[in-house]
């Protein structure tokens, strides 16, 4: 089956099993490698990318569900890596592995498109499903308020 999607604003038509998941579409067959694989099971978050502007975790969505729509990962988000979630990433020194940080700039993203303010309880609920193993969560929230322009302890 053909599948027909937009990556990073760039028409790709893809001649693979319709149920492959989306996340090995774009890395093994496009080789957009910034999306990773962690779990497998929606768990973790490593492979959030934006299937029409919304979040979905790439491990767990067959590629035949983006087929027609447009799908951005952490190197569509920002081709020179300008953007402000990037920038505030490396300014407050957030990743330390750096394994689980695309698909957290990418849920990030996500947040401050549809929330350009979010309260501390916002981005704690909208991040809560990315999981980082080194612990940098306090760091992440910074990043998202340095962006949003939210200062620390808003409710």
């Amino acid at each position: 089956m053909s599948v027909r999607i937009r990556v990073n604003g760039v028409d790709k038509t893809l001649d693979v099993d319709p149920d492959m998941p989306l996340l090995w579409a774009l890395r093994d067959v496009l080789g957009l490698t910034g999306t990773k694989y962690g779990c497998g099971e929606a768990l973790c978050g490593a492979c959030s990318v934006h299937l029409d502007g919304q979040v979905v975790r790439a491990c767990v969505t067959p590629v035949r569900r983006a087929d027609g729509h447009a799908v951005t990962t952490i190197e569509g988000l920002s081709p020179d890596g300008n953007h402000p979630l990037q920038r505030a990433w490396v300014e407050l020194g957030v990743p330390q592995c750096g394994y689980c940080q695309a698909g957290q700039i990418m849920t990030a993203a996500a947040l401050l498109k549809a929330k350009p303010k979010p309260s501390d309880d916002e981005i704690e609920q909208s991040m809560a499903g990315n999981l980082c193993r080194c612990g940098t969560y306090s760091r992440i929230r910074a990043a998202i308020r340095k962006v949003s322009g939210t200062p620390e302890g808003e409710r």
